[in-house]
């Protein structure tokens, strides 16, 4: 059994849940404010997390879900995903983003484990301005570290795109990256490249 983790927005899909939300609720103002005090050191993600979804407290849950009601996948992401599943990979999506997206992709793909932050919501389907925060920049190597001791995988391979996707690229075996954001073992520039790269790598195992 092999383990294969996934970056979601800008790997898997071009969506951004936060920015979603925020531009649907006109909030994208209060959010670049935010944004700067957190990458300016003077906030925690926590703390930038909870200050954003402040924002949409009393939204209702039926607004959010209208708001990803439709998901657009980036192009092979599924013939990716069913490859992985024929060659013997569990899959995980480790993602900063809100569950409400992550959980309707991870759903879509058929993957094995989808970690993401999630909104609270009250008795009456309206948001708290809590949220529960699992992922956050700097700790999806410890997430894939979790992931790992349950699967006990022989290969983990780890896929992502940006500066937050570098723990989860240490604690892999192997690392992709879409893109020349950040530096890994492999460089892809689209989702049949990183299957390509992937064939090549089990190609090589199996002649060891």
């Amino acid at each position: 059994m092999k383990l294969i983790a996934f970056d979601l927005e800008g790997t898997l899909t071009d969506m951004i849940s936060w920015e979603i939300l925020h531009k649907k609720f006109g909030t994208c103002r209060e959010a670049e404010k935010n944004m700067k005090l957190f990458f300016s050191g003077e906030i925690t993600y926590y703390e930038w997390a909870k200050l954003d979804a402040s924002l949409w407290k009393g939204r209702k849950r039926e607004e959010v879900e209208e708001a990803f009601s439709k998901i657009e996948l980036r192009p092979y992401a599924v013939e990716l995903f069913e490859w992985l599943k024929k060659n013997d990979y569990r899959t995980a999506i480790i993602s900063g983003g809100l569950m409400c997206l992550a959980k309707k992709i991870g759903q879509v793909l058929g993957a094995d484990y989808v970690v993401a932050n999630e909104l609270v919501f009250n008795e009456r389907g309206e948001i708290t301005g809590e949220v529960i925060v699992r992922v956050t920049f700097d700790n999806k190597g410890e997430v894939l570290g979790r992931i790992k001791r349950e699967v006990n995988p022989s290969l983990t391979v780890a896929v992502g795109d940006w500066e937050n996707d570098i723990s989860m690229f240490r604690e892999a075996d192997v690392s992709i990256a879409l893109g020349d954001k950040v530096d890994a073992d492999f460089k892809a520039r689209n989702l049949r490249e990183v299957q390509e790269i992937l064939s090549a790598l089990d190609s090589e195992n199996t002649s060891t």
